[in-house]
């Protein structure tokens, strides 16, 4: 049977999850999870939480789905191992060094990869399975027939996001709260910019970041058959009558085959909707209509609330089932035993019947009366007898057998066995390299190209495989020996945009290119498989000295670390394989799967849009992720600028520095690098220095 996977931002949220039917709850405690702004758990809380859930035949599951910080793992390890000696079934992960360290701390404990790693391929399952995986939470943003192509093939369970807020950019490569407001959504601080007003173009005030919330309620059956192994609620941020709600109108649809009634949909927007909800990206209906904002409660919105708060506090729902041995025997004490699905039994013992004269107690009475089990999670699967006749027994006292045998019962479902543990002892010894970076050049178009920037010699140039159709102006770089040239893939990469890729490689190896570089984990193992050197983008998220440790392991020869880490943090770092940095260029603050030029224009015309404008009057530009694509990059209105620093970056054993160039033409692209070369005094205006000298929450 297909899981039910609701939130719980609460202890009270538990309870409104599991009495509606939820098979699996997710939660956290207040450090490390991607909902820091929700009550969250202690470890007591947590402990009485997993107790509630274990004997009610409910799964719990630990959010642990943060970037961390060299200095933070050891506690991250800590609050892991916490939830698995308090009773915790499975641990969601984010940080690829994490999830090692947990693989090698807790052996037998099973690890999901949550959505903020972008699983969106067949080849990213494999990989996450590759790295102690049990089961993959899969990128939002992916359409049915990438659902099915991912599952045909996934040597681990499949989890889909069906109901709650969508984020308009791609799981786990939006920046835009860290950059604008030090929040980090990849560390559980996310300001929701997205929810803001913009102007675009002529609309002077629109919600074009804000998307309506995602209901899938009524493609549960197809998803059962792809093969999902579960269906996730979002929602910790949000009160526990959500919970009870949304679970419990999914829990029926999914686990009794149930259409949605219009009554349903009525009572899902009243819990919390955003002008309705949408399924765009799971059928490809994007555009305009994905959007919404929220809009007020109503007085009827507030009555299904307030009954639903009354139904999960009142109630106990009834999931496990239980079979009952009675025997009814003249002249010896009546016998109950009771056996639940995991094997526990108990047994009480009664009353000795006594000879009938008015009413007898027969198979038939002693079965109506062991079914009801109101008031307790268990409900009445089968009932056997041994009954003499003749004989009587009241009904209180077969009421006491059945509360006897069940409290019994409820007491060994209560025990659990914690999961081995094991020490982390982590091997990390190289503090990278010890002479002043080189200079790195990623462009976003081959028009930025010209031979002045050639001739000031990058050590790398990195162009996005799109562009290397454009032969004339890239046969130069080619030509010089000085320049090596690398590939660059788009961030996301769907198993049926493989074929054009792969088509593309094989032109780029024709052309002499060894080397590639890749912002999402599903494209490494092809990559090495189709014998290119594999080099690690910021999309990774590598955030830690164990994340790079990872990195080199799968083979990549050198990484990108996250641009929201601070100069200590980028110190911490050991680095077993050359890392660079993004010490220039507008940086990416989101990336999105709906086009945001065409919602505003009508039409993908890319160079006729001026980006987004926010209430204080900055411009985000907004640029198509490559030449061939219609997803949206939505830039910083500032430009990161440290010519004038480099020297606070020197010595921290850093291999590069790279210059990224979007916006810029090519005399600009040529004036930025002569100042990072100290040949020139080009300085942008309005310029930013990132996050290496303040870091992120």
């Amino acid at each position: 049977m297909i899981e039910i996977l609701s939130p719980a931002g609460s202890p009270e949220g538990v309870t409104a999850a599991v009495q509606n039917g939820a098979d699996a709850v997710y939660m956290g405690y207040p450090a490390f999870n991607a909902r820091r702004g929700a009550k969250n758990f202690t470890p007591d809380d947590f402990a009485r939480a997993a107790e509630y859930c274990r004997v009610r035949g409910v799964k719990t599951y630990l959010t642990l789905n943060t970037l961390v910080t060299d200095r933070e793992l050891p506690d991250a390890l800590e609050t892991a191992v916490s939830a698995a000696r308090r009773g915790a079934d499975a641990i969601i992960v984010t940080d690829l060094g994490l999830l090692r360290a947990l693989r090698q701390a807790l052996p037998e404990m099973p690890l999901h990869c949550s959505t903020q790693m972008g699983v969106h391929s067949a080849e990213g399952a494999r990989l996450a399975f590759a790295c102690g995986a049990k089961r993959v939470v899969l990128a939002r943003e992916m359409p049915k027939e990438e659902i099915l192509s991912v599952a045909r093939t996934s040597p681990v369970e499949l989890e889909v996001f069906v109901h709650g807020a969508y984020c308009v950019s791609h799981s786990g490569q939006c920046y835009f709260s860290s950059v604008i407001g030090r929040r980090s959504g990849n560390r559980g601080a996310c300001a929701q910019p997205c929810r803001l007003p913009y102007a675009t173009g002529s609309r002077k005030t629109d919600y074009p970041l804000s998307l309506r919330d995602n209901s899938l309620v009524s493609h549960l059956e197809e998803l059962e058959k792809m093969g999902v192994a579960s269906l996730k609620i979002e929602g910790r941020m949000k009160r526990p009558e959500y919970a009870a709600i949304v679970t419990g109108i999914y829990a029926r649809a999914a686990h009794e085959r149930r259409t949605p009634t219009a009554e349903d949909m009525r009572a899902l927007a009243a819990a919390f909707s955003r002008q309705g909800f949408t399924d765009g990206y799971y059928t490809k209906k994007l555009g305009a209509d994905m959007f919404g904002v929220r809009e007020p409660e109503t007085p009827g919105d507030s009555q299904i609330l307030s009954s639903a708060r009354k139904n999960y506090m009142s109630g106990e729902f009834q999931r496990v089932p239980v079979r009952f041995a009675a025997e009814i025997r003249r002249g010896e004490p009546s016998r109950l035993v009771a056996a639940d699905d995991r094997r526990n039994t108990a047994a009480a013992e009664g009353a000795v019947p006594e000879p009938a004269f008015h009413r007898v107690t027969d198979s038939a009475t002693l079965t109506t009366q062991l079914h009801k089990t109101g008031g307790t999670p268990f409900f009445c699967a089968g009932v056997k007898c041994r009954v003499d006749p003749e004989l009587s027994l009241p009904v209180a006292a077969i009421n006491e057998l059945r509360r006897a045998a069940l409290t019994e019962l409820l007491e060994k479902r209560r025990a659990f066995a914690p999961p081995a543990e094991a020490e982390y002892t982590p091997t990390l010894t190289d503090a990278g390299r010890t002479e002043p970076p080189v200079l790195t050049v990623s462009v976003t178009r081959a028009d930025q190209l010209s031979r002045e920037l050639l001739a000031l010699a990058p050590s790398v140039l990195y162009i996005p495989v799109s562009e290397l159709r454009h032969a004339s102006k890239l046969a130069p770089f080619f030509d010089s020996p000085d320049v090596a040239i690398a590939a660059v893939l788009p961030r996301v990469v769907f198993d049926s945009e493989r074929a054009k890729i792969e088509k593309i490689l094989d032109a780029a190896r024709n052309l002499g290119i060894t080397d590639v570089l890749c912002g999402n984990l599903g494209q490494l193992l092809p990559l090495r498989e189709a014998g290119f050197r594999a080099r690690g983008d910021f999309g990774l998220n590598i955030f830690n000295s164990h994340s790079l440790s990872v990195a080199r392991d799968l083979g990549l020869v050198s990484a990108t670390l996250s641009f929201e880490m601070s100069i200590p943090q980028l110190r911490d770092t050991q680095k077993p394989i050359d890392t660079e940095i993004i010490a220039y260029g507008r940086l990416p603050l989101m990336l999105t799967e709906n086009c945001i030029i065409k919602s505003a224009l009508g039409v993908c015309s890319c160079g006729n849009f001026s980006g987004l404008t926010d209430r204080t009057g900055a411009s985000f530009p907004v640029i198509r992720e490559s030449a061939d694509s219609c997803r949206n990059v939505v830039l910083n209105s500032r430009k990161l600028f440290l010519a004038d620093r480099l020297a606070d970056f020197r010595n921290i054993g850093l291999w590069a520095h790279r210059l990224a160039f979007t916006t810029e033409n090519a005399a600009e692209c040529v004036s930025v690098m002569r100042s990072y070369l100290g040949q020139g005094d080009y300085s942008p205006g309005g310029f930013t220095r990132g996050l290496y000298y303040k870091g992120v929450e």
